[in-house]
């Protein structure tokens, strides 16, 4: 048995339509709308207001959406969300449940990322592996693109907030900000998926990519019905960031003091995929990995070299459906880095798995400043089991200042953590 080593370091019938369980409970609402009343400095206050969205357990109603043809199983519903500004809106979202012979399936909460919205194929591509998916669009918009446009989705008249930049609405009224919608809505996912019958409420998981990450690794830590994570790109600690975000970020003390999910990956002990790549302009690895190692639950770290950044390449890999098929099935990870660090120029990471491994790759870099503006180069890594582990070793090009290394099965990738061997990265 490999041991951890301590290191220096969804027939939608008859529910389907509109569910009339119990209306949402907005005595929970009304407390939660207070938090537009605080104080702007009042960071503990606003906090906690953030927090008890984790009180939206109660089934919100569901109609079908007209205008949207169904793909088979899959259809396209509207479900109700918070207030904003006084009125009630809706959240857009595309619904698949698979039928089983075997009984419930688990599940999966989709959230996009910039320029994105609820796809109908990616809820497609988790059914298709025996889950149960909820793809949201958590800005206030459907999937139907503007008459005669060939970019933007469609608002509807019931949408919540847009994103406003980088937090740029952060002097509004707590209640009022997109990233408080689009975590009350992601954890109304939550409640909505889990209360469908055939799909089993312990086995939801929630995947999210860049935009969609940020909320995923925010909504970890508040929600805790979890049973997995997939944050893609999008992180926290990124006030500190060497790009746009330190920019936008670095002066945001709201953001630094209310929604930075770091303030809180420390309650997030369920098992997370941390899938990357390390040219990634927008989320520097560095900061992904101040989020992870926040965390304390089980992880697995995928940083794939030259993957690109979208929700394309994300949904198209084949380790987010394995990391979730791993966990219903035994609970944990099928791959984990036990073991990192380096002496010298000797580079030596420990893995378990509980599949064969074939290959083991360094990947380094010798340049400075944001991670995802250095050259990688990627190199062979010795591998070999023993006791139960997979060793890789490796030499350390001169002059290197960031390695990880990654072990292959199949089309599989898993990384060790980042590691930086001299001045931190930007």
């Amino acid at each position: 048995m490999c041991r951890n080593h301590p290191f220096h370091p969804l027939e939608l019938p008859s529910w389907f339509g509109r569910i009339q369980s119990k209306v949402l409970s907005w005595c929970a609402g009304i407390a939660l709308s207070a938090a537009g009343l605080c104080h702007a400095g009042d960071f503990s206050a606003q906090r906690q207001f953030v927090e008890n969205l984790a009180r939206l357990t109660q089934v919100p109603a569901m109609h079908e959406a007209d205008g949207f043809p169904s793909a088979g199983e899959i259809k396209a519903i509207y479900f109700d969300a918070l207030e904003w500004k006084g009125k009630p809106t809706q959240v857009f979202a595309w619904l698949g449940v698979p039928k089983s012979p075997s009984g419930k399936v688990p599940g999966i909460v989709l959230v996009h990322g910039g320029g994105g919205t609820a796809f109908q194929p990616w809820v497609q591509a988790w059914n298709d592996r025996g889950f149960a998916a909820l793809s949201i669009a958590v800005e206030g918009q459907t999937s139907s693109r503007p008459e005669g446009a060939s970019r933007g989705w469609r608002r509807h008249e019931s949408g919540g907030p847009g994103r406003v930049g980088i937090y740029g609405d952060s002097k509004e009224p707590l209640r009022d900000q997109w990233m408080y919608h689009a975590v009350a809505d992601t954890i109304l996912s939550n409640s909505l998926l889990r209360s469908l019958p055939g799909v089993d409420p312990e086995k939801i998981g929630i995947m999210g990519v860049s935009w969609g990450g940020v909320i995923t690794s925010t909504v970890i830590g508040i929600d805790s019905r979890f049973a997995f994570a997939i944050p893609t790109y999008g992180c926290g600690d990124l006030s500190m960031a060497g790009n746009q975000y330190g920019r936008a970020l670095g002066g945001n003390l709201f953001y630094q003091q209310v929604w930075d999910p770091l303030l809180r990956l420390d309650r997030a002990k369920l098992p997370v995929l941390w899938l990357s790549w390390p040219q990634d302009q927008h989320f520097p690895l560095n900061h992904q990995a101040a989020s992870y190692r926040r965390a304390p639950g089980p992880r697995i770290v995928t940083l794939v070299p030259n993957m690109g950044h979208g929700h394309g390449p994300a949904w198209k890999r084949p380790e987010s459906y394995a990391f979730a098929q791993s966990i219903v099935a035994d609970g944990t990870p099928w791959c984990g880095q036990t073991l990192a660090g380096a002496d010298g120029n000797a580079a030596r990471a420990v893995f378990s798995s509980s599949k064969p491994l074939e290959r083991a790759t360094l990947v380094s870099t010798t340049g400075s400043g944001i991670t995802g503006s250095r050259t990688w180069l990627e190199s062979p890594a010795k591998l070999e089991e023993k006791d139960g582990c997979w060793h890789a070793t490796a030499t350390l090009p001169e002059g290197t200042t960031a390695w990880f290394i990654n072990v292959h099965s199949g089309a599989l990738l898993s990384s060790s953590d980042f590691q930086e061997t001299s001045a931190p990265s930007q």
